[in-house]
Order: structure tokens, then C-alpha cells, then sequence
């Protein structure tokens, strides 16, 4: 194998892992509307800054701090229009 099979290669694996990942960027998107509607429906807020605090430090535990970044990114995309 050359090195620009192994490139081409790797690229449609990361290819692939990016569909997947968008693919899992949406369906979260969809799940956190369906907590803000109940959570709206029954008189809070929007969001909820202590689960936020929560789901950075779980991405900056695993990810370091660029986990941190990912994490705001995904956050300001689940929330929707504010």
C-alpha cells in the first residue's frame, strides 16, 4: 500500500466518522429541544447554567481544554435561538 492509499484511506474513515458525529450533533440538538420545551412548559428557563457547567467539565475532563471549546460550540448549537 502507498502512502496515498493509506491517506485516501484514512480520509474516508474520517470522512465517515465526521457523518457520524453530525449525525449525532443533530440528534442531540433534537433531544436538548424536547428538555427545553418540558423545562419552558413547566415554568423555568431555557437553559439551565449548572447542567451547562456540568456537560463542560465533562468535555474538558475527557478532551482537555480544546474540550471545553467543543463543548460551548455543541451548547450554543443545542440551544437554539435564545
Amino acid at each position: 500500500m502507498t502512502t496515498t492509499d493509506v491517506i485516501t484511506d484514512a480520509r474516508e474513515r474520517i470522512d465517515a466518522l465526521d457523518d457520524r458525529i453530525i449525525g449525532l450533533i443533530q440528534e442531540r440538538m433534537a433531544v436538548s429541544a424536547v428538555v427545553q420545551e418540558a423545562r419552558i412548559s413547566s415554568g423555568g428557563r431555557r437553559v439551565s447554567l449548572s447542567r451547562e457547567m456540568e456537560v463542560l467539565g465533562h468535555y474538558r475532563d475527557a478532551l482537555g481544554k480544546p474540550g471545553t471549546s467543543l463543548a460551548m460550540t455543541l451548547l450554543e448549537l443545542c440551544r437554539g435561538r435564545i
